[in-house]
Order: structure tokens, then C-alpha cells, then sequence
């Protein structure tokens, strides 16, 4: 019966979904993406499990990508549409994310912050508002099997199969398979014991993502 039901229900929010979709496009054609955000903010707000199914639904469509069995809980906002969202991949109530990558299976807990990373404004300049001054914004990339716990800010890449301590500050580069946790995040330990390499690359999306 569960495995009958499920797909109908995604089926059906897909349907209902689908005029916030059309009018979540022609506003971006024209207002550009603060419509964009507008969008992520209402259907943040939809709630219980059918708040998911809508949202997902909404998402698979908007999104450069969100993946099957994925959750995107309440309250969550997105402030891009080229983020990605891997497979069964859980996002906690209340999280922010921006241009990022989250890969298959995380588990991202609530009022969790991603960035892209801690250099979005300039601040060398005295006489022009820090507003005005320009900045740099990486791509951030959450590796697949990774646990982020609540309330950390993670403003660098984090690799595959990691664990981020709640209220940690990320702002460095995390290999895999690497236990964080502090302010800012220092390495205090290794899922499956300490690697013999300790330059795995977590930039590298098909290593570390296993977006599919």
C-alpha cells in the first residue's frame, strides 16, 4: 500500500505545485531572483508532511537540481536557484542556504547556515559602504553522507561522509571523512580512523557529491 500511495502523493503535488512553478519562472524572467527568493520564502511556510511533498515538488522544478526521497523541512529558505539537493538527502527546519551543493544522503540539521563563503563583501575600503564594496562568492559543496549538526555556519567546502559539530563555524576546506567541530571548526577525529592520504580533494563533486 505505502509503496502505491507515495508515488500518487508526489504525483498530486506535483500538480498543485505546478501554477507556483510557471509563476515562480515568469517572475524570474522579469524581476529577476528576488522572485526567485519571494517563492522559497512561501513555500517555506507550508507545513506538516504534505508541506514536504509540495515542497519537493516545487523544488524538483525550480532547482538546478533536488533529488528523489529528498526533505526540505520548514522554514527552510534557498537564495539561489542553482542550488543542488542530492538524494535522500534531509534538510533540517529553519536552515539558509545559498549557491550550493548538498550531496545524496546528508543529514543537515535545523537553523543550519550555508554560505558561500566569508569574503561576500569587501571591507578594505573606509570611504564606501561595505554594501557597495565587491565581493567573492564560491560555490559551497556538502559531500555526500554527511551530518551537519544544528545551528553550525558553514562557509567552506565540507567533504564526503563528515560530521560537523552543532554550532560549529566552518571556514576552511573539511576532507573527507573528517569529524569538526569548534569556532572556528579544527578536525577532532575520522569516521572508519584516521586516512593514510590526507589530501583527498573535496572539491571534487563526483567524489564527493554522488548527485545522481
Amino acid at each position: 500500500m505505502k509503496s502505491f500511495v507515495k508515488p500518487l502523493a508526489e504525483i498530486l503535488a506535483g500538480v498543485v505545485m505546478a501554477p507556483c512553478v510557471t509563476l515562480c519562472w515568469l517572475g524570474q524572467r522579469v524581476a529577476g531572483p528576488r522572485a526567485f527568493a519571494g517563492w522559497s520564502q512561501a513555500v517555506s511556510l507550508l507545513p506538516g508532511l504534505s508541506g514536504e511533498y509540495l515542497r519537493r515538488a516545487f523544488y524538483r522544478r525550480v532547482l538546478a537540481g533536488c533529488g528523489p526521497g529528498s526533505v526540505i523541512s520548514f522554514g527552510t529558505l534557498f537564495s539561489h536557484p542553482t542550488a543542488e539537493v542530492g538524494a535522500r538527502a534531509y534538510i533540517g527546519p529553519f536552515c539558509v542556504l545559498g549557491d550550493v551543493t548538498v550531496g545524496d544522503d546528508c543529514l543537515i540539521g535545523s537553523h543550519v547556515s550555508i554560505a558561500n563563503g566569508s569574503r561576500q563583501h569587501g571591507i578594505d575600503r573606509l570611504d564606501v559602504p561595505v554594501r557597495e564594496q565587491p565581493g567573492v562568492w564560491p560555490r559551497i559543496t556538502i559531500g555526500r553522507d554527511t551530518w551537519i549538526g544544528d545551528r553550525a555556519v558553514v562557509l567552506a567546502d565540507v567533504g564526503a561522509q563528515c560530521v560537523v559539530g552543532a554550532g560549529a563555524v566552518v571556514t576552511r576546506p573539511v576532507p573527507n571523512r573528517a569529524i569538526v567541530a569548534g569556532v572556528p571548526a579544527r578536525i577532532i577525529g575520522w569516521r572508519g580512523g584516521e586516512p593514510a592520504n590526507l589530501t583527498e580533494d573535496v572539491h571534487n563533486p563526483a567524489q564527493t557529491c554522488g548527485l545522481g
